[in-house]
């Protein structure tokens, strides 16, 4: 493990799903989920959701880089969301749900706009790329009881029907980027 830990920030649906298929991932060190782009200060988890606070569900990744690239992330991130949904990620909706990254240097802010560039460029998708690229200004961790969800909640049936068919499809495509 490197001696510098980068930091990344991905909303793309429900946390709890971007938090499950991250955490397979070797060089991934820690995740957080949380709230990031909104206009009120500490929202709770029902505030976002009531979709009054301009916050996303986002995932904080703490990475080693030598393990694991933020090109890397990125590709993991565009191929378990849909980011041609605006405001959407199958049954959920609302902003909260919005595809976006949230940079913390303006390098990955360039990686990420020339990553949505190509995936244009090549019709990745059949329909534009509507992920937002911003700075990060705050984040905020969400309640305890979000933290691992789905570890702790394998069972519950969003867990079953949305997250598990997710992970396992991502499982076959990123084999060599597993723990």
């Amino acid at each position: 493990m490197s001696d510098k830990i980068e930091t990344a920030v991905f909303g793309g649906g429900c946390f709890w799903c971007l938090e499950a298929v991250f955490l397979q991932l070797k060089g991934v060190i820690a995740i957080e989920p949380g709230y990031s782009g909104g206009f009120t200060e500490k929202p709770t988890y029902l505030e976002v959701c009531n979709g009054k606070t301009g916050h996303a569900e986002v995932i904080k990744i703490n990475f080693d880089p030598l393990i694991i690239n933020y090109g890397e992330l990125l590709e993991v991130f565009f191929y378990i969301h849909d980011p041609t949904t605006l405001n959407r990620q199958g049954n959920d909706i609302g902003e909260q749900y919005r595809s976006i990254i949230f940079y913390i240097n303006d390098k990955q802010g360039e990686s990420a706009k020339n990553y949505i560039s190509d995936l244009d460029n090549s019709k990745t998708f059949s329909k534009k790329i509507t992920t937002q690229i911003m700075p990060l200004n705050t984040f905020q961790k969400a309640e305890d009881y979000h933290q691992n969800y789905f570890a702790e909640n394998q069972n519950q049936p969003y867990c079953n029907i949305v997250i598990s068919p997710k992970i396992k499809k991502f499982k076959e495509k990123f084999k060599n980027l597993l723990k």
